[in-house]
């Protein structure tokens, strides 16, 4: 079974770096990339991936962002006023709360 991979970077450096590692992997085949997130969220639809190499850091959309929006939540908007707030993995409470 060929497991197929979208590559999602705001960098076309990084993008590329990730596709060359994955080229020589057997039976790994990259779906798709993607250079923000709005095209992440519409290329993971459409592609229906089964793994997504997601940069947390982007410009605009960033990776949580984009899980949110995959997981039905609405993107933040990039326009004036406050974001809306973004779902963050919870710890498995293996190491207690920080005090700050």
């Amino acid at each position: 079974m060929t497991l197929r991979v979208l590559i999602v970077d705001d960098e076309p450096v990084a993008r590329r770096r990730l596709r060359r590692l994955l080229r020589d992997v057997p039976d790994v085949e990259v779906a798709g990339e993607s250079g923000d997130g709005r095209s992440a969220v519409t290329d993971v639809r459409a592609l229906v991936p089964d793994v997504v190499l997601l940069d947390v850091q982007m410009p605009e959309m960033d990776g949580f962002e984009v899980i949110g929006a995959l997981a039905g939540g609405p993107p933040r908007s990039a326009g004036p006023g406050p974001p809306a707030p973004v779902r963050r993995p919870r710890s498995a409470g293996r190491f207690p709360p920080s005090s700050s």
